[in-house]
């Protein structure tokens, strides 16, 4: 199983400078990821740097807390598409959710897949902050909302991925969409375990650490 192909190459930190994403957007290259994950302010800049290379640009939306209005959450969207994002990470409205207003999460995530229907679109419900009875029942909002995939974490919350989330997410889905597992992918062997599990892509800013511990045989 080789990793690179499922890795989001990922910085989004405030502090994240020009210099910063050329490096990230290098790296990618170098090892072939699946895709970059930068903030929308990034997305022009990445796309410049990607071009041709095969590489996708993601970008986050109503990112990291998911308490934006639905319709601002479709502008940034497009907008980001726009300027040449390829996939879009939005975060639910974590508030609705822990409510199990279950109506409202599905619109929020249906607005945003009206606004970018020809990209790859891929909802974030923080796990961390649900119990299991509301991940099932968020995955299955984001799904019928029309995520293309859906994913555990902003990496921003109190916690990451689990191998268990994961494995609850995929029973829930049942191959109607794709998972990506985030936060807390340090090690091949996390890596490997996420995927079995059921996971088809991972969100990490230590992705080049990854290759390279897959390669020596490091963290398993």
């Amino acid at each position: 199983m080789k990793l690179a192909p499922y890795i989001d190459h990922t910085l989004l930190k405030a502090t994240a400078t020009p210099a910063d994403i050329r490096l990230l957007c290098a790296e990618a290259r170098e090892h072939g990821f699946y895709a970059v994950c930068v903030n929308p302010v990034y997305v022009p800049l990445a796309a410049a740097e990607l071009e041709g290379s095969g590489v996708k640009v993601a970008t986050v939306c109503g990112f990291p807390l998911g308490a934006t209005l639905s319709e601002q959450k479709a502008v940034e969207a497009r907008l980001s598409v726009e300027a040449g994002a390829d996939e879009v990470d939005m975060v639910i409205h974590i508030g609705a959710a822990l409510e199990g207003d279950w109506d409202a999460v599905e619109a929020d995530v249906r607005a945003v897949r009206r606004a970018i229907p020809d990209s790859v679109l891929k909802v974030i419900i923080e796990t961390c902050y649900l119990d299991d009875e509301q991940k099932r029942a968020a995955t299955e909002a984001a799904v019928l909302g029309g995520a293309d995939l859906v994913k555990t974490s902003t990496g921003f919350g109190t916690g990451g991925a689990t191998v268990e989330d994961v494995r609850l997410m995929a029973e829930v889905i049942a191959g109607r969409a794709g998972i990506k597992a985030a936060g807390g992918v340090r090690t091949p062997e996390d890596a490997r375990l996420m995927i079995e599990a059921g996971a088809t892509r991972l969100g990490t800013s230590g992705g080049v650490a990854l290759v390279a511990g897959e390669r020596t045989g490091a963290g398993y």
